[in-house]
């Protein structure tokens, strides 16, 4: 009797102890679907707020001028142009035509450009690749000199600068995609190329800058810099189509991309065509970004500094940051923009130079604040 009641309470404690076992992996499993929930919250948190400050920022914009506007009556004038209830011609003339294409402008360029410096960062698994590093911006440049400089271009008119500008742009990707299709899609050896193409466009920028009249470097200064203020209406709709029509492409293919970013072998033994989609991927923000650039000129690290500030927020899965490297590039244009306009008032700085004095210190900040590789 003894020894079979020994062995009821041996069961019995066995049994406890199985279920609280039981109960502490349920607990841990609770907790970890409780964070998962919390993580995913604050991405899509920080998106919105994104896409808040966007307009906010935007109505400060429209805001600050020559002639001044209430925060509110911005928006009210543009629901008025929507609605075909204009009530002051005046006033709808300087929001619509004058201050809200300039606007859209920067929305667009921005999410155009961080979008790109995030997808080259996680396909050629650099956190130093954007449109700059990689030469898009450099074939832009060379194609823009030559339009301006010597008067060659492939169409005549007002978009001759523009559409050799797109063109040249092209270029070192092109290049880049064909030096990785012989030599096996190498990442590394992709940079190198593009980085290679950059220098040689600079050299030949450079030359065409020696011989060049006053008049023409005085214009190719003002394109290489970078503006949105030359932006109309009629150059919006094509930008506005590429950047979207692009940067919904890449969020859809955001978990190829995710598989892509791990490495070579990787995505290969999870069956991911690694060479195609990589040159797909290269292919559709070349184009994106060899549109905006052949309207607004050379804007940079908004491709470099974007992503890697969104990364701080959201983590390395593209499958959020995409779009709110989109979101918050947008952002960081219109506060150059915006800052160019009145840090020396009534003179405008060119919102090339003011990315480049808030994307210099803040890529400093973020690589001295991180103390382990994202990557």
């Amino acid at each position: 009797m003894e020894e079979q009641a020994g062995r009821m309470d041996l069961a019995r404690r066995s049994a406890l102890l199985w279920a609280s076992e039981d109960d502490l992996e349920s607990e841990d499993s609770k907790n970890a679907v409780r964070e998962y929930h919390v993580s995913e919250m604050r991405k899509l948190a920080f998106t919105f707020v994104c896409i808040a400050a966007a307009v906010v920022v935007a109505g400060l914009s429209i805001v600050y001028g020559t002639m001044d506007l209430g925060f509110l009556d911005c928006y009210r004038i543009i629901w008025e142009h929507l609605t075909g209830n204009i009530q002051d011609k005046l006033l709808d003339y300087i929001v619509v035509q004058e201050r809200l294409p300039r606007v859209a402008a920067s929305l667009v360029t921005g999410a155009g450009l961080a979008v790109a410096g995030c997808v080259m960062q996680s396909v050629l698994k650099n956190p130093l690749a954007d449109p700059y590093t990689t030469g898009i911006s450099s074939g832009a440049g060379f194609g823009a000199t030559l339009a301006i400089t010597l008067g060659i271009s492939l169409v005549g008119g007002n978009y001759a600068i523009v559409v050799n500008a797109f063109v040249f742009a092209l270029v070192p990707m092109l290049v880049m995609l064909g030096v990785g299709k012989l030599k096996g899609a190498s990442p590394t050896m992709m940079i190198m190329a593009g980085i290679a193409i950059m220098f040689i466009f600079n050299s030949f920028t450079t030359v065409l800058k020696l011989h060049a009249d006053p008049d023409a470097l005085a214009i190719l200064y003002q394109w290489t810099v970078g503006t949105v203020a030359d932006c109309k209406w009629t150059d919006i709709p094509l930008m506005a189509i590429i950047v979207i029509v692009g940067t919904v492409v890449t969020q859809l293919l955001s978990r190829k991309l995710n598989i892509l970013a791990t490495g070579d072998d990787s995505a290969k033994a999870m069956g991911l065509d690694v060479e195609n989609m990589r040159i797909l991927l290269l292919l559709l923000i070349s184009l994106m970004v060899a549109t905006v650039v052949s309207f607004t000129g050379l804007i940079g690290f908004v491709g470099l500094v974007a992503p890697h500030v969104c990364r701080i927020f959201v983590g390395a899965d593209n499958r959020y940051l995409v779009i709110s490297s989109a979101m918050f590039g947008a952002v960081l244009l219109e506060v150059a923009d915006l800052v160019g306009r009145t840090v020396i008032a009534p003179a405008t700085l060119q919102v090339g130079v003011v990315t480049a004095f808030i994307g210099g210190p803040m890529f400093l900040y973020l690589i001295m604040r991180q103390r382990k590789s994202s990557w």
